[in-house]
């Protein structure tokens, strides 16, 4: 088997984690870890006996793919840098800083050929890959993701840094272009906002309420969806889900009301979960990050595949964030 050559571009937390995964893929060869911090790019090189750098563009030629985990501030001109080689990019989420940049990145890469992969891995995570099974179509959306501070991502908001897994994932669910955005937003202890809810219309008339926050005292990250088909309730935090679906309860349905119109049953005898059909849904054990990784390289082996986040998935996703950022600032308390 032929190995494409990898390297990761950013040796910090999810520098060391990309590093990690792409050293137990099978046609992964991991050469290279580069970062501004020499010390820090050994460091992490050593773990995976490969070549330390600060000089990411020292790499071209040596690689065949790599992964931008640099701060998001930089991942347009390294990817730049990379595409404009037609080497093929996993960049960390978000795209980039902005909008424009954005859009500069995903234009060059069509005008170059070139692969471009968004790192949105709740994409991956094995719940929402059970829900997209589903096919559902949603009439609306509600997404709460909070934990305690993580102490990373320092250059940008929870917005870009947290929300923004839900906004890609209520894009993908939604399958429709965003109307208008409401949104409110505060810092409280960083330069950029540490909370915020925001409500996004959709064109085909589903609606999707998300809270984001880094100020929460324990982590939770779930989702529940409305459709005509089913009510499904998730949690990505415990890789667990369940389906009520409307066809499996057509019975119940007719029971309750045949004993309405009759006035024949006591219902507050009885137990609503017990009468439900409720489903689990099936969470394959995989690994996000790694399904992730395995979709980028095999869209570089065949043509015929596509990374799991495209660029053009990771630039709505970013417009849409620029969206809620703008009504963020248009209802701040003056």
């Amino acid at each position: 088997m032929t190995k494409l050559r990898t390297a990761v571009i950013g040796a910090g937390k999810m520098g060391k984690i990309h590093a990690k995964v792409y050293n137990k893929i099978d046609n992964a060869e991991l050469v290279a870890v580069a970062d501004a911090d020499m010390e820090r790019a050994e460091l992490l090189a050593e773990s995976f006996d490969c070549e330390a750098t600060t000089d990411p563009a020292s790499l071209i030629g040596k690689v065949d793919a790599v992964t931008i985990s640099a701060p998001t501030i930089a991942h347009h001109e390294l990817a730049t840098l990379f595409i404009k080689n037609k080497v093929p990019v996993l960049i960390e989420k978000p795209l980039a800083s902005s909008v424009e940049q954005g859009r500069e990145i995903v234009e060059l890469a069509k005008a170059n050929d070139t692969i471009v992969a968004v790192g949105h891995s709740e994409r991956c995570n094995p719940v929402v890959q059970a829900m997209k099974r589903l096919h559902i179509e949603p009439s609306f959306i509600e997404a709460n993701r909070v934990s305690p501070y993580p102490f990373r991502s320092m250059d940008i908001g929870v917005v870009l840094d947290v929300m923004i897994h839900d906004i890609d994932i209520i894009l993908s669910l939604a399958n429709s272009k965003v109307k208008r955005v409401d949104a409110a937003g505060v810092n409280v202890i960083a330069d950029e906002e540490d909370v915020c809810n925001a409500r996004i219309f959709f064109e085909n008339g589903c609606i999707a309420n998300i809270t984001a926050s880094r100020l929460a005292l324990k982590t939770e990250r779930k989702v529940r969806v409305f459709s005509r088909q089913a009510y499904l309730s998730l949690d990505f935090f415990r890789k667990e889900g369940i389906a009520i679906k409307a066809d499996k309860n057509t019975d119940l349905v007719k029971w309750i009301r045949e004993h309405q119109e009759a006035q024949d049953f006591d219902f507050s005898t009885v137990n609503w979960p017990d009468l439900l059909h409720i489903e689990q849904l099936q969470i394959e054990d995989s690994e996000p990050l790694r399904v992730e990784q395995e979709a980028f390289l095999n869209a570089i082996i065949d043509t015929n595949k596509r990374p799991e986040v495209t660029g053009a998935e990771g630039l709505a996703a970013l417009e849409c964030a620029e969206m809620i950022l703008a009504s963020i600032k248009e209802h701040r308390w003056k």
